[in-house]
C-alpha cells in the first residue's frame, strides 16, 4: 500500500464470477486486477480480494450487534463519514438492496458508527461503515 500499512488478502467463493466481478467493479468502484482460470483479483479499497468460482457460497448465520441482526460471515471497509454517505447514495441510485439498512449504532458511546450491509451477487455479505467521532483504532 506504500504507507507502511500492510494490505490484507481475502479469498471469497462466488457462484458467478463475471456477475460478481461486475458488482465489485461497477457498483463498488473497485479495480479488476489479475485473473486466472476460475478466479479474479480485485483491488478492494487498497486490499486484495480474490474471487473464486465455487459451489455452496454464503452462509445465512447472523449475530446481534447493538440490537440488529447482522451477517456473521462478512467483510467490509471503513470509510470516512462523507465517503460513507456518498457510497450509500451511490448504492441507492444503483438500486442495490441493503440487507441491513444504513443506520447509526452505539450512538453517544465509544465506537459510535454508521453502518450498512449489502450482498454481492454470490451472497457474500459486505459491511460499509464509518466512525463519525474518529478512527476505529
Amino acid at each position: 500500500m506504500g504507507d507502511g500499512i500492510p494490505a490484507f488478502h481475502l479469498s471469497l467463493p462466488v457462484r458467478d464470477l463475471d456477475e460478481t466481478v461486475a458488482f465489485y467493479v461497477d457498483v463498488l468502484g473497485c479495480e479488476r486486477r489479475r485473473a486466472g482460470s476460475g478466479w479474479v483479483d480485485v483491488d478492494f479499497f487498497g486490499h486484495q480480494l480474490s474471487l473464486h468460482l465455487a459451489d455452496g457460497v454464503a452462509g445465512s448465520e447472523t449475530t446481534e450487534v447493538d440490537g440488529t441482526a447482522v451477517p456473521l460471515r462478512h467483510h467490509g471497509v471503513v470509510l470516512e463519514p462523507d465517503d460513507w454517505e456518498a457510497m450509500v447514495a451511490s448504492l441507492r441510485a444503483a438500486g442495490v438492496r441493503f440487507t441491513v439498512e444504513p443506520q447509526s449504532r452505539f450512538e453517544g458511546k465509544l465506537g459510535e458508527q454508521h453502518t450498512c450491509f449489502v450482498a454481492d451477487p454470490s451472497g457474500n455479505a459486505i459491511e460499509l461503515k464509518a466512525f463519525p467521532g474518529g478512527h476505529w483504532r
